[in-house]
């Protein structure tokens, strides 16, 4: 963790060379989220609810998404751009270092613009808490607590899994995007909205379901079941095996000769 919080300090130093460069793309990762929220409230424009679900509960799930999802962009982008240490050889070097692997990927690489969509996520998620017809107390506090713990886990075993994928081939940009981008922007919305075979494939093959639809069920009283308060735990045993792959690939990996 000590590595960690210096690799931040000389990222962020590296990003601030270029001050003006920095503060646009910091503006412009602002535009690009809202263009997300702004796509919610056109649809609730025209419709009071989706399947029941209010504005409010849609931005509760949309909010705890994009918090995972930002938080992964910002503080774990060398997983994201995973493939280019392989292209260009660097990966060669990490391994030579007495350090662990995945920790020197980690560190990499970190994303400060992207900063700016993790600060909206809360914004939109703070509104939400407040509007969400929802009376809380200790139980839905901590279930609110494990989704968000739970957004950043599923999203960073996502990323881990497509950067075990680089050592297959690093030319299958688009496979990744379907595993982070799209699985994004599909959970943005409880995915009791969409047909059974979603349902399926999100709760037992990429369980986002646990993320931000069952336990939304109990914040809701839609559901008395006390086990939803822990259901999203389940997504650390999604990150276990995510790891095992990556290193499984470390052994199976070829140097770059480079």
């Amino acid at each position: 963790m000590t590595l960690y919080i210096k690799y931040l300090k000389v990222h962020f130093k590296k990003e601030l060379e270029y001050r003006t460069s920095f503060c646009l793309s910091f503006l412009a990762q602002f535009f690009v989220f809202f263009g997300y929220y702004f796509t919610i409230l056109c649809l609730f424009d025209q419709f009071s609810n989706i399947k029941g679900f209010t504005l409010w509960q849609v931005l509760l799930t949309f909010g705890i998404i994009q918090f995972g999802f930002s938080f992964c962009e910002t503080f774990f982008r060398g997983i994201d751009q995973f493939d280019h240490l392989i292209v260009t050889g660097n990966f060669d070097r990490l391994l030579l270092r007495p350090r662990n692997i995945l920790g020197q990927v980690c560190c990499e690489e970190v994303s400060f613009i992207k900063f700016a969509r993790l600060i909206q996520s809360l914004v939109v998620l703070g509104i939400a808490i407040w509007k969400v017809e929802v009376i809380w107390n200790f139980k839905k506090v901590i279930t609110l607590v494990f989704m968000l713990l739970s957004s950043i886990c599923i999203f960073l075993s996502i990323l881990i899994l497509s950067a075990a994928y680089c050592f297959l081939t690093v030319k299958g940009l688009e496979v990744r995007n379907v595993l982070t981008d799209g699985s994004k922007h599909l959970a943005q919305y409880p995915i009791g909205i969409f047909k059974r075979g979603f349902v399926i494939f999100f709760t037992y093959i990429l369980p986002l379901g646990f993320v931000n639809y069952y336990p939304l069920l109990f914040l809701l009283d839609r559901s008395t079941n006390p086990w939803l308060i822990i259901s999203p735990l389940i997504t650390i045993f999604y990150l276990f095996p995510s790891i095992a792959l990556f290193y499984l690939g470390i052994r199976k990996y070829s140097s770059s000769g480079s």
